[in-house]
């Protein structure tokens, strides 16, 4: 009898941050031997070239196609997306895997043995697309949500939820300073929007600082559904204490922790939307060891005209060499209108390196790199404190002022921007984290245990190793 396949169904958001480890997790589940099919949007569609053994199924819409996907309206884009792509998804299951026979590959003695078997699927989700398990409970399909964040963060968005409902917001601004008292050591300044203080009433549809349609999406991606488990990008060791065990107590699913992910699987593996920029690996050569500042606000956050000349200004007169990724993506809010100092890359001369995309892991591993100025995504975080590499934070929206929080206040790895900021500022902070002293050297002694503390988590007997395995354990068994 032919051996039956053990398929995998991805379903990434079309969103850099998300589609990353989520792809991942799949090259992880490939080499344990389950066949991987990634359900994806055209919209920052996964290159299938970087992929080659992995299936791909395209949920285009053509009216979601012809959406304005501006940062702005994405909210908006993503609700559409979870309306019009369920019906194919759906369709696609039924068709595919569940109705018909799949075809596969068996080496068999037998030559003329039949090489088909019914084809069976677990269903792995970024929990913004929510679809993906609406329907996979009505095909009675096991499903397991992928959280690409950390705890606090979710922690965050239930204890926003509570203060909407109990009619506490807008907040104050006399509290904003104050802990939060499910989430110390956070602050409620911390939490996952700006809005939530009395300035933002006029933003607001209900008076309460936060847009109905964001309530509403929360609601639905705070749930977990009727999926089966939780996958987390973290481990318990590095978050807040008990943000783990109390979401895990709520939401009464095993929860799998597994990081930090991008080191976990293949390192040759490809997931950038953008054409990466080698040629910063050969500057980065030409370096001397923790000497360089890598300032990349990922693929969404950007600077406006003034914080990109002040910073700018900031890092010339500070005289550490920097390798800097000013970014020029589709639908941008900079949409090529900010623009650098006049002669300003004359000034610098081989001190900065300029690109419009870079090779992150590779340039967080090299040994070049001593510091990141960083927006604070959660990959972006986990890549650098992996390798040891301290942060400076300028974060913008979302998760990214808990995870600026845990990096400058609980890991103490590096040292925070303040929101608004001047050419001396910048040349300050990065004196501060880069040149030899006795602050600089003891933030990075602290975030060279951090990359000590995950390499223990991927060997034998560690935290991730063991969660990996767990997992692998637990996802064969829905196959049952």
């Amino acid at each position: 009898m032919p051996s039956q396949k053990r398929y995998v169904v991805l379903v990434p958001a079309p969103l850099q941050g998300h589609i990353t480890p989520i792809l991942q997790l799949g090259t992880i589940l490939e080499s344990r031997g389950f066949s991987i099919i990634v359900a994806h949007s055209d919209y920052n569609a996964p290159d299938p070239k970087n992929h080659p053994s992995f299936s791909f199924l395209s949920l285009s819409d053509d009216e979601v196609a012809s959406y304005d996907k501006s940062f702005q309206n994405m909210l908006m884009v993503l609700v559409a997306m979870n309306k019009k792509y369920r019906a194919k998804f759906r369709d696609y299951l039924v068709d595919h895997m569940i109705q018909n026979k799949v075809e596969v590959e068996v080496e068999d003695e037998d030559e003329d043995a039949d090489g088909v078997s019914s084809g069976r699927c677990v269903i792995i989700y970024d929990r913004i697309m929510y679809c993906a398990d609406e329907v996979a409970k009505e095909l009675k399909i096991p499903s397991i949500v992928m959280r690409p964040y950390s705890s606090a963060y979710e922690l965050s968005r239930k204890i926003v939820l509570h203060l909407k409902e109990v009619g506490c917001l807008p907040l104050p601004e006399t509290q904003i300073e104050d802990m939060v008292p499910e989430l110390q050591p956070f602050r409620y300044k911390d939490l996952p929007f700006p809005q939530f203080t009395t300035l933002a009433m006029t933003t607001s549809t209900n008076n309460d600082g936060i847009p109905e349609a964001v309530t509403k999406f929360w609601e639905v991606t705070h749930s977990n559904g009727s999926s089966q488990a939780v996958i987390w990008n973290t481990m318990e060791e590095i978050e807040s204490e008990k943000t783990l065990s109390v979401l895990e107590q709520y939401y009464q699913i095993p929860f799998f922790c597994i990081a930090p992910i991008h080191k976990m699987a293949p390192q040759s593996l490809k997931t950038s939307l953008l054409q990466e920029d080698n040629s910063c690996v050969e500057w980065l050569d030409k370096q001397s060891p923790n000497s360089v500042l890598y300032v990349s606000l990922g693929s969404i956050a950007t600077m406006n005209e003034n914080e990109l000349i002040e910073t700018a200004w900031g890092l010339a007169k500070s005289e550490v060499p920097f390798l800097w990724v000013i970014r020029k993506w589709p639908n941008d809010m900079m949409k090529g209108n900010v623009k650098l100092p006049d002669h300003f890359e004359e000034i610098i001369g081989e001190r900065g390196k300029i690109v419009v995309w870079a090779p992150q892991k590779e340039v967080l591993a090299h040994s070049a790199v001593g510091g990141f100025w960083s927006h604070c995504g959660w990959n972006s975080t986990m890549e650098s404190i992996s390798e040891g590499v301290p942060m400076i934070c300028k974060p913008s929206f979302s998760d990214q002022r808990i995870n600026a929080r845990y990096v400058t206040d609980i890991w103490k790895v590096g040292l925070q921007l303040e929101r608004s900021f001047d050419r001396g500022d910048v040349e300050t902070i990065v004196r501060r984290l880069m040149m030899d002293g006795v602050e600089g050297n003891a933030i990075r002694k602290r975030a060279l245990d951090f990359n000590y503390k995950f390499e223990v988590s991927m060997q034998k007997g560690g935290c991730s190793y063991e969660s990996l395995d767990k997992f692998t354990e637990f996802i064969s068994s829905l196959y049952m």
